[in-house]
């Protein structure tokens, strides 16, 4: 099968792959040439704690990085 990615870097799953997973959300990834998608679910918010300790990222850090998406233009 073959997608294409859109002006807006949009790729539509097609219907015979994403009907076999019941999720919405996907990890991306990239290894070496491909990209790798991974079904999560949003909610599981202990996964995403996790992944932030791994990462080395604080409270402070995210904080910081909404002030800055949030600043004045």
């Amino acid at each position: 099968m073959v997608a294409k990615m859109t002006s807006k870097n949009q790729i539509t799953i097609p219907k015979a792959v994403a009907s076999a997973f019941s999720s919405s959300y996907f990890d991306v990834r990239r290894e070496g040439g491909s990209i790798v998608l991974t079904p999560v679910n949003p909610d599981a918010s202990a996964q995403v704690r996790t992944k932030l300790d791994e990462l080395g990222i604080t409270e402070k850090d995210i904080q910081d990085a909404v002030s800055w998406a949030r600043r004045p233009q």
